[in-house]
């Protein structure tokens, strides 16, 4: 079983996911990161000082009654919350993260894409020959370019 497990997780498609969940998983730290420090920082002052991080709704008070100036005080009370602005810098994140995926994968497509073939076949022999020639080299019968 061991063995067979080992196979497994040694094919090239199991290591390449691998591979490709770490640095997504990195990634996606590094976009949470450029959202909540870089983006939205700018955006909040453009609003009027607004701190997404602590744009929430009170659902139920904590042991100690509100109102709570941040989320952190809030769930420091107890209170339960919805936490619209931690949503929303995540709506951001996901939006970020998928168009880089997108742009991944265009590129990845378009080097998929096949390349113009660059031989044809002798309408006489059936043997490949250049695009560009004019007679084919193994039966010399002219062909047309």
């Amino acid at each position: 079983m061991f063995k067979e497990f080992k196979e497994f997780a040694m094919r090239g498609n199991v290591v390449d996911m691998a591979v490709g969940i770490i640095i997504g998983g990195a990634f996606g730290t590094i976009v949470k990161s450029l959202v909540d420090d870089v983006l939205m920082p700018p955006i909040g002052l453009l609003l009027g000082n607004v701190d997404f991080a602590n744009i929430f709704a009170v659902i139920k008070a904590g042991k100690i009654a509100g109102p709570y100036a941040t989320l952190a005080e809030a769930k420091a009370a107890g209170a339960v919350t919805i936490n619209m602005g931690i949503f929303i810098n995540s709506v951001i994140s996901f939006l970020i993260v998928a168009f880089a995926v997108f742009l991944l994968i265009r590129q990845i497509n378009a080097m998929k894409r096949e390349a113009p073939a660059a031989t044809k076949e002798c309408p006489f022999c059936f043997s490949a020959i250049p695009i560009k020639a004019t007679r084919c080299p193994s039966c010399t019968s002219e062909v047309k370019a």
